[in-house]
């Protein structure tokens, strides 16, 4: 029988990374921090046009919600009002002051849950890590939210 003739490819891993698109080096699952990768304007730059959309869609969002809630507690006045709807508002004020004591009871153990703790922790090391990009969302965030 003949020899099997075993080939390989050779993978240039700097042309590799040149062809993948950016947003796949940033977020990658173990990217580290950007601090590491990006200079400075360019993390100012990252940050601060994703805050600025996140502002942007957050004030709009933001107002067709409060508009929304505004409205449906106008309509239910006026249908209130009119006499469409009666309103019990002995039983109101009875699941009102229940749902107080539920708070006050849920609130007096005062400990987070642990899973809420990692979590929170994930995000202070994040945050501790890209300060310039979280500085660059943050400035970008508040001009969205303003334009």
């Amino acid at each position: 029988a003949g020899a099997k003739d075993d080939t390989f490819n050779v993978l240039d891993l700097a042309e590799y990374t040149k062809n993948r698109p950016w947003w796949r080096k940033i977020f990658a699952p173990n990217s580290g921090s950007s601090a590491e990768k990006y200079n400075v304007a360019t993390q100012l730059v990252i940050g601060g046009v994703t805050g600025w959309c996140t502002g942007f869609i957050f004030q709009k969002v933001g107002k067709l919600a409060a508009t929304a809630v505004g409205g449906g507690f106008f309509l239910l006045q006026i249908a209130n009002h009119t006499g469409y709807i009666k309103v019990d508002w002995n039983l109101v004020q009875r699941d009102m002051n229940k749902a107080k004591q539920q708070l006050k009871f849920h609130s007096s153990g005062n400990k987070m849950p642990p899973e809420v703790k990692s979590r929170v922790d994930e995000v202070i090391i994040f945050l501790k890590k890209n300060v310039i990009l979280t500085g660059g969302f943050a400035g970008g965030f508040l001009l969205g939210m303003a334009s």
